[in-house]
C-alpha cells in the first residue's frame, strides 16, 4: 500500500491495526545517497572495528536523507499454515510546518539519484507530496509553543484568539488610524449594548484586534476581513476546546511518520532488516535524536529504545550462503536445504509478484527480507527432534540471533552487538600497508606475491590493510619494509596501538591547552607566571603553624567546590576543575597545590607530589 501526504491520514488505523496484529515487521529504506566523501569500497573496510564503521556512516551518510520507507508486517496464520503479509511504502519528506519548524538541510549522490530513477522512482511523491516527520525533540519544542501559546491566551483573561505579536503594553496609535479605531470602538459599544446582534462586520483592514468576551474571525485571500461575534462563557469554553483539538490535529500532522515508528517501538516486536545497519542509523537519525550528538554505546541503547530486536542470521548461514545481495539470496532460500514459505497478501492489500522484481522500492524490499527470514528461521527447525516446519518470531532458537546488526564486508566481525561486548578477533596475520598515492591494486600483489594468497582493504588512497594467509610470516613481511623508502608495513597491533597513543596525546593537549591561554592572558595583565614555583602568594610551608592559613597540603572539598565554581568562568574551566579532582585523589599528603583565587577564576599555581 502507497502511503503519502494526502492519504497518511487516512490509512494510520490500518497501520497501527497491521503492526498491532503482526508477529514480526520487516523494514528497508532507501537514501538520496550513501557516502559525501569515501568511496564505499573505503567506507566500508574488510577490517572495520564495529566503532569505526559506525563512526565512519555517522559522519559520511546522515546528512543524506531517508526519503522511503517500506514496512512489511507478517502474522501467522496456524489454521491454514500460512503467512499472512500487509506491505506498506511510506514517501517521507521534512516539509516545515510552520515558519518556526525545523528547516532541514539534507545532500543528495548524483549515483544514487540516476540508480533510483533508472528504477522508476518517483520523485515528486517525496518532494511534493512526502510525509512530514518530527524527532522527539522537535515534537518536545512544536508541544511547549501550543502550550505557552495556552498560557498566554488564559493568562490575557478570557481569549479565544491571541494575536502571536500581541503587545503586552499599551499601543501606541499612529495618527492616520485614530479615526479608524474610534470608529470600531464606537461600534463595539453599540454591539455590547445590543440584545439582538451578536456579530459584527468590519471594514477589511491590516491590523490585529484582541478583545475581551469576543473571538475575532478572518477571511478572505488579499484583504483581512474581520468578524467579532459576542458570546457567552459557555460558547466560550466550547470554542476555547475545539480549538485546543484543532492544535492536537495540527502537531499530529507535523509529527507525521514519526508517529509509526512510535508504534512500532512500543509493540516490543521483532525487527527484521537485510544489511541494516544504515537503515537502522538513519531511522534513529531522523525520527528519534541526531546521532552526531550519539556515541556507539548511546547507539545501542536507542535502537533498543526504538526497535527492541533485531535479527541477524546470514553470519551463521554463511557455509550455505554465499551472496547476501537480497536479489540472491531471495533466489538462494527458495532451494535446498531451505523451503520457501507460503504467503499471502492480507485482503485489501496488494501483492507482490517476486519474478518481476520490483527491487529498490522499500515495500518490496522490506516484504522479500521477510521470505528470507521466514525460510532461514524454519531452516533452524529442521535441527529440532522431531523436526519443526514452523519456527515463530518468537521461538527461543532465534533467540540467539537478536540485537545484531550485520557488518557488511567485515572480514571476521559478522555483526554489531546491541546487547553485550562486540567480538574481538585477534588479527595477528594482518598488516597495515602505507604507499604512494599513485599505487594501484596491482602493486600491491606484487609487493606481496612471495607471501600466497592475500586480501586487500583499501582504507584511503596511501594506505591499506593487508591479510596473510600464515599469521607466521608477518614478521617477514614487516622485516623486507625496513629499508624501504617507498612504503611501509607495521602489524595491526602496532597499527591500533600508535592510533591510540595519538588519541591520548590529543586528549592530553585538548586537557593542557587552557594552560597556555591563561598564562598568555595573565601576562597581558602584568601577573607572574601561574605555572611558575614562586608567585605573589609567597612562599608555600608543608604544615601551617598556629595562626597560619592553610595554603598547601591536601585540598579540601571545600577549596575544590571554590575552585570548580572559579573555574567556571574558563573556557575550559570544566575540563581543570575534573583534572584538579583527580589530582586529589592522587595527591599524597606530601603533595603541595598552590591555588591563587581571583576575580576572574581561579590559576592552579604549582602541583608537585614530592617536594
Amino acid at each position: 500500500m502507497e502511503i503519502i501526504r494526502s492519504n497518511f491520514k487516512s490509512n494510520l488505523q490500518k497501520v497501527y491495526q497491521a503492526i498491532e496484529e503482526a508477529d514480526f515487521f520487516a523494514i528497508d529504506g532507501e537514501f538520496s545517497g550513501i557516502s559525501d566523501g569515501p568511496s564505499v569500497t573505503a567506507l566500508t573496510n574488510g577490517f572495520d572495528t564495529p566503532e569505526e564503521r559506525y563512526q565512519k556512516l555517522k559522519k559520511h551518510s546522515m546528512d543524506f536523507l531517508l526519503f522511503q520507507f517500506g514496512l512489511c508486517t507478517f502474522k501467522y496464520d496456524y489454521t491454514d499454515s500460512k503467512y499472512v503479509m500487509k506491505s506498506f511504502n511510506f514517501y517521507v519528506f521534512p516539509k516545515p510546518f510552520s515558519r518556526s519548524s525545523p528547516d532541514v538541510k539534507f545532500v543528495c549522490q548524483s549515483s544514487s539519484i540516476d540508480f533510483l530513477a533508472s528504477q522508476g522512482f518517483d520523485f515528486n511523491k517525496v518532494f511534493r507530496n512526502g510525509i512530514p516527520y518530527l524527532n522527539q525533540e522537535e515534537e518536545r519544542q512544536l508541544r511547549e509553543q501550543y502550550d505557552e501559546k495556552r498560557s498566554q491566551a488564559n493568562g490575557a483573561g478570557s481569549l479565544a484568539y491571541v494575536s502571536p505579536n500581541a503587545s503586552k503594553c499599551p499601543v501606541t496609535i499612529p495618527e492616520d488610524q485614530k479615526k479608524f479605531i474610534d470608529q470600531v470602538v464606537e461600534k463595539i459599544e453599540d454591539l455590547l449594548q445590543s440584545e439582538e446582534n451578536k456579530n459584527l462586520d468590519l471594514e477589511p483592514c491590516t491590523g490585529l484586534v484582541v478583545l475581551h468576551s469576543f473571538t475575532c474571525s478572518f477571511y478572505g485571500k488579499k484583504e483581512r476581513y474581520i468578524v467579532i461575534s459576542k458570546v457567552d462563557e459557555e460558547e466560550r469554553k466550547k470554542r476555547e476546546q475545539q480549538k485546543h483539538a484543532k492544535e492536537q490535529e495540527e502537531l499530529n500532522d507535523a509529527v507525521g511518520f514519526s508517529r509509526v515508528i512510535h508504534a512500532i517501538a512500543n509493540s516490543g516486536k521483532l525487527v527484521i532488516g537485510h544489511n541494516m545497519l544504515l537503515d537502522v542509523m538513519h531511522t534513529v537519525h531522523q525520527f528519534y535524536s541526531p546521532l552526531p550528538a550519539v556515541t556507539l554505546d548511546l547507539f545501542t541503547v536507542c535502537c533498543l529504545l526504538m526497535m527492541k530486536c533485531c535479527a541477524s542470521l546470514l553470519p551463521h548461514l554463511q557455509d550455505i550462503i554465499n551472496n547476501t545481495s537480497l536479489a540472491e539470496l531471495e533466489k538462494r532460500v527458495k532451494e535446498t536445504p531451505f523451503s520457501p514459505p507460503k504467503v499471502e497478501s492480507a485482503e485489501g492489500f496488494p501483492s507482490y509478484d517476486t519474478a518481476s522484481e520490483q527491487l529498490h522500492e522499500a515495500g518490496y524490499d522490506a516484504y522479500i527480507t521477510g521470505l528470507c527470514f521466514i525460510s532461514m528461521a524454519n531452516y533452524l527447525g529442521s535441527f529440532l527432534s522431531p523436526p519443526k516446519i514452523h519456527v515463530s518470531a518468537r521461538s527461543k532458537l532465534i533467540e540467539p540471533f537478536f540485537n545484531k546488526l550485520f557488518l557488511m564486508r567485515v572480514m571476521d566481525i559478522p555483526y554489531l552487538n546491541l546487547e553485550g561486548p562486540d567480538l574481538q578477533p585477534k588479527r595477528d596475520h594482518v598488516l597495515h600497508v602505507t604507499f604512494p598515492k599513485e599505487w594501484k591494486t596491482s602493486d600491491l600483489y606484487q609487493l606481496f606475491s612471495a607471501f600466497g594468497n592475500i586480501q586487500i582493504s583499501w582504507i584511503d588512497d596511501t594506505s591499506a590493510f593487508v591479510s596473510l594467509s600464515q599469521p607466521e610470516q608477518v614478521p617477514i613481511a614487516v622485516n623486507t619494509s625496513k629499508y624501504a623508502e617507498s612504503y611501509r608495513i607495521q602489524t595491526y597491533a602496532d597499527y591500533v596501538g600508535k592510533k591510540q597513543d595519538e588519541k591520548q596525546n590529543k586528549r592530553k593537549w585538548t586537557e593542557d591547552g587552557w594552560k597556555e591561554v591563561e598564562r598568555k592572558r595573565l601576562s597581558t595583565q602584568g601577573l607572574s607566571h601561574p605555572f611558575s614555583a614562586t608567585s605573589r602568594v609567597g612562599k608555600r610551608n608543608l604544615s601551617p603553624g598556629p595562626g597560619e592559613d592553610r595554603v598547601s597540603g591536601e585540598i579540601s572539598d571545600s577549596e575544590l567546590e571554590q575552585t570548580d565554581s572559579c573555574a567556571e568562568s574558563l573556557s575550559e574551566g570544566r575540563k581543570k576543575a575534573k583534572k584538579l579532582k583527580r589530582m586529589k585523589k592522587e595527591l599524597s599528603p606530601a603533595g603541595v597545590c598552590g591555588i591563587l583565587l581571583k576575580p576572574q577564576g581561579c590559576v592552579l599555581l604549582n602541583c608537585s607530589r614530592n617536594l
